[in-house]
């Protein structure tokens, strides 16, 4: 099965939540080494400006998959 079968959401939290995965997953395929990304992440956890960037991934996530979602109105 597919980890992204669908970028349909039940609700906005879902997507927002989807949003995330998108964002962690993009990340996970960049840099498949877990021991990698491990030692990688004390250095953006402690730094404002790679927070920030990873937040306007999200973002850039979210407007996606609230899009595909017709922004949850009805048509």
């Amino acid at each position: 099965m597919s980890w992204l079968p669908s970028l349909i959401t039940e609700t906005p939290e879902e997507g927002y939540e989807l949003a995330i995965k998108l964002s962690r997953m993009a990340v996970k395929k960049t840099q498949p080494d877990d021991d990698v990304r491990g030692k990688l992440r004390p250095d953006y956890a402690a730094d404002f400006a790679a927070l920030i960037a990873s937040s306007q991934v999200v973002a850039t996530n979210f407007q996606t998959v609230s899009a595909a979602n017709n922004y949850w109105r009805d048509a």
